[in-house]
C-alpha cells in the first residue's frame, strides 16, 4: 500500500481509504471484522460523519484495542459554536476515543460558510477543540465549487473533501491548486454515488491523479475492499481500452444523474429519492429492465406518490430537476 502526507496535517495515510457511509447496512461485528481486515492489509485512514446514522458508533465498536492503528475523520453539518461542541462531544463517545484525528465542516453552503466562520460560528468549537487536543485537525467538504475555491484560501481548512471521478471533472483544477498549496485532498464519490459499476477503472482513473491524496470508496465487504486495494495498488498507466470505456461511461451519465448522497431527504410522504433513481437507472441506461422492475418493486413508496412539493430540490447540491425525473421514472417503471 502506498502512503501519502495528507497536506499540512502531517499525517502519513493509505492512498486509499474506508468510507464509511455503507456500514450502515450491516452491523457493529461486521464492521469490526471489516476495519481488523483492513488494519492488516496497511489501510489506516478512515471517513465517517455525524449525519451518517450509525456510522461512527459501528466504526468505534470496531475500533477497540486497535485505535491507534487509524487515522480517524468524521464531519458535522453543525454550524454554530454550541452545535458542534455538542456534535464533537457525541463523535468522540461514538467513536470511543478521547481525540479525533481530522474534524470537518460538513458540505456548507457560501452563506452558511459565512456563520461557520463568524462571531458565535463553528470554526470557534472546533478551534477550542483542537486547543486542548480532542481534535487534532481541521478540514471541510464541499459539492460546490464555489465553496471548494473560497476554502482554499482559508488559513485553518488543512483539508477539502470533494466529488472527482470519471464524470465529475468539475474540481479538477481546483484539486491542483490544493496540492499547490499543501492542502490535503480526499476524494469522494470515487464511483459517483455508485452510478459507476465499474468500481476497478474509476479507482484507477482517481488514483492516476497525482493530486488526489486520498480516495474513500464505500465498503461494506471484505471482497469489496480487496477488490478496492487490488485496484489502488496497480499503478501502471491507464490503457486505450480503459479511456475508450470511460469514455463510454462519460456518454452514458453525462452530469444529470443522481449522486445518492440522500441531501434531499426527507421525502414529504416517504419516497426514498436515491434508490429510485437508481433502479431507473439501471432501466435507462443499462437496458436492465427486469432486474430493476423488479428491485423498484420493494420500494414501500414509489415514484408516482410524489405530490410535487419541491421542498427536495433546493436541498440538492446538484440542483436536479427532481420531481421531473420522479415523473419520467413512474413512467418508465410502468406506473
Amino acid at each position: 500500500m502506498e502512503y501519502r502526507t495528507l497536506g499540512k496535517t502531517g499525517l502519513k495515510i493509505s492512498r486509499m481509504g474506508f468510507g464509511g457511509i455503507p456500514i450502515q447496512k450491516i452491523d457493529e461485528e461486521g464492521t469490526k471484522k471489516l476495519l481488523h481486515t483492513m488494519m492488516k492489509r496497511g489501510i489506516n485512514y478512515i471517513d465517517s460523519a455525524r449525519g451518517y446514522t450509525v456510522s461512527e458508533q459501528y466504526i468505534g465498536y470496531g475500533l477497540e484495542g486497535i485505535r491507534d492503528k487509524f487515522v480517524l475523520a468524521t464531519k458535522s453539518m453543525a454550524r454554530t459554536k454550541e452545535a458542534m461542541a455538542a456534535d464533537i462531544e457525541t463523535s468522540l463517545k461514538n467513536f470511543r476515543t478521547d481525540y479525533i484525528d481530522l474534524y470537518q465542516v460538513h458540505n456548507p453552503s457560501m452563506e452558511q460558510l459565512d456563520q461557520v466562520i463568524g462571531e458565535g460560528g463553528a470554526l470557534e468549537a472546533l478551534m477550542e477543540a483542537k486547543s486542548v487536543g480532542k481534535i487534532g485537525h481541521i478540514g471541510l467538504t464541499a459539492h460546490s465549487t464555489a465553496v471548494f475555491e473560497r476554502a482554499l484560501d482559508l488559513d485553518w481548512v488543512e483539508t477539502i473533501m470533494f466529488p472527482y471521478n470519471i464524470v465529475e471533472q468539475q474540481g479538477a483544477e481546483l484539486l491542483h491548486r490544493c496540492a499547490e498549496k499543501n492542502i490535503g485532498f480526499i476524494d469522494m464519490k470515487p464511483l459517483a454515488g455508485g452510478a459507476i459499476e465499474d468500481a476497478t477503472l474509476a479507482l484507477r482513473y482517481v488514483c492516476s491523479n497525482p493530486d488526489v491524496t486520498v480516495v474513500i470508496p464505500g465498503m461494506a465487504e471484505v471482497h469489496e475492499l480487496d477488490e478496492n486495494i487490488k485496484a489502488c495498488s496497480n499503478t501502471e498507466p491507464l490503457t486505450e481500452e480503459e479511456l475508450a470505456k470511460m469514455d463510454k461511461i462519460r456518454e452514458q451519465l453525462g452530469n444529470d444523474f443522481c449522486r445518492r448522497c440522500n441531501y434531499c431527504a426527507p421525502c414529504t410522504v416517504g419516497i426514498n429519492i436515491p434508490s429510485v433513481f437508481l433502479f431507473a437507472g439501471y432501466l435507462q441506461r443499462y437496458n436492465l429492465a427486469d432486474w430493476a422492475k423488479d428491485r423498484y418493486r420493494t420500494l414501500p413508496v414509489k415514484a408516482s406518490a410524489c405530490i410535487e412539493c419541491g421542498k427536495c430540490e433546493p436541498r440538492c447540491p446538484y440542483h436536479l430537476p427532481i420531481r421531473e425525473k420522479l415523473k419520467q421514472c413512474a413512467k418508465d417503471m410502468g406506473e
